[in-house]
């Protein structure tokens, strides 16, 4: 068994078993490791002592808990594994910047720390073939896009230290809130169109990037660019590009565990056949009514080949 596996084995035990007496040496004997290096392979791994992974894993799952007004926030600890309402309330505010009482009153999308799936990072596979993992089908394609593409939409500056897409930070989703201000001003979509979501660096100050979020742009949502300066267009250029097309049961699972599942795997996918790529990804969204689906597009560099 590889050492991954071990651990693996660990984290999918911990979410079988969130709201339960976790103890770490049950945890190592899991892993079939010892209490000190279990500790240290698991920390390297994914990346947070255990300790803090349970608690970061618990606050995940109790988002949508807190969300809820019929819930007392005293049971919403205790269910959780918190000693108190004072202990789950300082360890919600560190995560999230706000308590959850605060939260209950304005729920906003929020970054939580997600299961990882070690696999993605362990496992390659050869382009054109299909890895399926937890409940998500991914592939990895090379594409070459002959004409760009324009999108209509909103765009905001997101603090970096915010955001990261590996899914190992907690905080306000401030993407997600781009996103909500595009849906509501109501930009009417190209029939079958796709919508776009894209990281670069813009004319955003220092610490910041600019975050896009739009739609296919038609003659008729063009217009209202020049008509209002709270929208802006954005082009996909031509050229060549690495996709990671990947789809799961539900959207909502898509832009939130999965992406980050994702995006993990696609980094290391690029490493491995050392590919380089330009400093900015694009995620595009289909219109599919019978599955979520998505794609991260990954300009490739002139010269793309990593040396050595």
């Amino acid at each position: 068994m590889h050492a991954w596996e071990s651990i693996q084995k660990v984290v999918d035990y911990i979410e079988d078993n969130i709201c339960d007496e976790i103890r770490i040496e049950e945890l190592a004997e899991i892993a079939n490791l010892s209490y000190f290096y279990f500790h240290r392979l698991f920390t390297r791994l994914v990346k947070k002592p255990v300790q803090e992974y349970i608690k970061l894993r618990r606050l995940a799952c109790s988002v949508e808990d807190v969300k809820n007004k019929n819930k007392r926030i005293l049971d919403i600890a205790l269910e959780y594994g918190f000693s108190s309402h004072e202990t789950f309330t300082r360890a919600f505010k560190e995560a999230y910047g706000f308590t959850p009482v605060s939260y209950r009153d304005n729920p906003v999308m929020l970054n939580s720390f997600n299961k990882p799936d070690l696999m993605l990072l362990y496992i390659m596979v050869d382009e054109g073939v299909p890895i399926i993992s937890d409940g998500m089908v991914l592939e990895m394609n090379r594409r070459t896009l002959v004409e760009p593409i324009c999108f209509v939409g909103v765009q905001d500056y997101v603090r970096m230290d915010w955001h990261q897409p590996d899914g190992k930070v907690t905080g306000v989703d401030e993407p997600g809130a781009t996103w909500t201000r595009f849906h509501k001003a109501n930009i009417k979509d190209k029939s079958g169109g796709r919508n776009m979501g894209v990281s670069f660096g813009g004319d955003a100050p220092d610490g910041y990037f600019t975050y896009f979020a739009g739609t296919e742009a038609t003659p008729e949502n063009e217009s209202i660019v020049c008509d209002n300066s709270d929208f802006f267009m954005w082009q996909l250029p031509e050229g060549e590009y690495v996709v990671c097309g990947f789809e799961a049961d539900n959207f909502e699972e898509l832009v939130t565990n999965m992406i980050y599942k994702a995006g993990a795997f696609a980094k290391a996918w690029l490493e491995k056949h050392k590919v380089i790529c330009q400093n900015y990804m694009p995620e595009m969204y289909f219109p599919y009514e019978d599955v979520a689906y998505m794609e991260m597009w990954f300009p490739i560099a002139e010269n793309e080949k990593m040396e050595g």
